[in-house]
């Protein structure tokens, strides 16, 4: 028997998905790309046809509304964020339901080479008879985070419509731009005005994340000496090459993303572009206490400069600028927004499990620009690629957790 969410969940999610809603890294508007707005829109008018007040969509892209509260408590900001990944096709997204998982593999449509298998996903394994989403295999899904979308919007329309469920005043936020680090604009804690929040934006059942990487971005830029390559002995500087050392140089063996994991950090190149005059490489910094993220950095700027050394003619410049940082500083001076997700869902039957996130939420920026921001389950699987995944219980899980919670801190403030 269907719990009372589901269906809900599974036709906003398959709705949400269909809606091209990719970021774009080197746009310099807000939100990156005029696409995101056309799923803001929609979110901003169905806030409004199920009865949210405050609904408005803001000059830097976020999407807010308040749900009155109907009783005493802490003001609770509710958070996802619309933008799907750049890292991979996200276009034209055809998302389809295998319903009552039979256990085996899920192959996909649009590209039969590709399978979705329990043994190297044991997670699905455990999902025998739920109702699983996916894409059609030549894209990304975007339950990353349109499950947290669909999340907050059931739970949303189920607490107006029934007034009788006591809660405080809840903030609802949808932003862009999360996947490119820019989903928290300076002015969003003020106007979010919550106590504290939570975003919807994490994997498996049971997931309470209060500690993320710090991350930091940089960009080197090497010139070299440009001249016809017929004549080009003794004066020619070829800035491809120079790149390829930098590259080559930093230590691939041990601190490169496919190499590490648990709490380890890493140098990540995730661009590369430009020709023999001129040439650009993008990278990502990240660790999980703020001195290896320096000494990262150290590191970076130290093989720019020995590559530098080598050609005196060329020009090597290393510019690193911060992106977030782990939440749990700060949440680890008060855990009030922590432990009352975990005694919600102890409630629900499930046991909390914490984890380091080696990645980060638009709640590492809120935490740190002081709203106490942890992140919650969803259920989506293989984010980021077109194995993508999730089961429309584990989103139902999640949206009974978002009631309990809201619930549950409101109990305490009349305690």
């Amino acid at each position: 028997m269907p719990r009372q969410f589901d269906r809900d969940l599974e036709d906003r999610l398959v709705r949400y998905t269909a809606i091209d809603s990719q970021s774009d890294a080197d746009s310099p508007t807000t939100p990156s790309t005029a696409i995101q707005l056309d799923l803001l829109r929609l979110l901003q008018s169905e806030l409004e046809e199920i009865g949210a007040q405050e609904v408005q969509l803001t000059d830097y892209g976020t999407v807010l509304a308040t749900i009155p509260g109907t009783a005493p408590g802490p003001t609770i900001g509710l958070l996802a964020h619309v933008d799907t990944a750049p890292q991979f096709a996200a276009q034209g997204v055809k998302p389809r339901v295998v319903r009552g998982y039979n256990g085996g593999d899920i192959t996909f449509p649009d590209d039969p080479a590709l399978v979705l298998s329990p043994a190297e996903s044991p997670y699905l394994a455990e999902k025998q008879g739920h109702d699983i989403i996916t894409a059609s295999g030549t894209t990304l899904l975007g339950a990353d985070d349109k499950a947290g979308v669909a999340i907050i919007m059931t739970a949303a329309r189920h607490l107006l419509a029934h007034p009788e469920i006591a809660h405080g005043p809840i903030r609802i936020a949808f932003t862009p731009d999360e996947e490119i680090g820019r989903g928290v604009a300076e002015a969003l804690p003020r106007d979010l005005a919550a106590d504290f929040a939570y975003t919807f934006d994490g994997g498996r059942v049971g997931e309470i994340e209060y500690e993320t990487f710090s991350a930091d971005g940089a960009e080197v830029t090497v010139t070299g000496v440009s001249i016809h390559p017929g004549f080009a002995k003794g004066k020619m500087v070829n800035a491809i090459h120079l790149a390829s050392k930098i590259i080559q140089t930093l230590p691939q063996a041990t601190m490169t993303p496919e190499v590490t994991d648990g709490v380890e950090g890493f140098i990540h190149a995730t661009d590369m572009v430009g020709g023999s005059s001129e040439m650009k490489i993008k990278l990502i910094i990240r660790d999980f206490e703020r001195e290896g993220l320096a000494e990262k950095g150290a590191l970076l700027r130290q093989v720019c400069a020995a590559v530098a050394a080598t050609e005196p003619r060329a020009r090597i410049t290393c510019e690193i600028k911060p992106q977030y940082r782990n939440m749990r500083y700060w949440l680890e001076q008060d855990m009030t927004p922590v432990d009352l997700a975990r005694a919600a869902c102890r409630k629900l039957g499930i046991e909390p499990v914490s984890v380091p996130i080696r990645g980060g939420t638009d709640g590492s920026r809120l935490t740190e620009m002081g709203v106490p921001t942890p992140n919650l389950f969803t259920g989506m699987q293989n984010i980021h690629g077109p194995k993508e995944w999730i089961s429309v219980q584990d989103m139902a899980l999640a949206t009974e957790l978002c009631l309990a919670l809201v619930a549950e801190a409101a109990a305490g403030d009349a305690e």
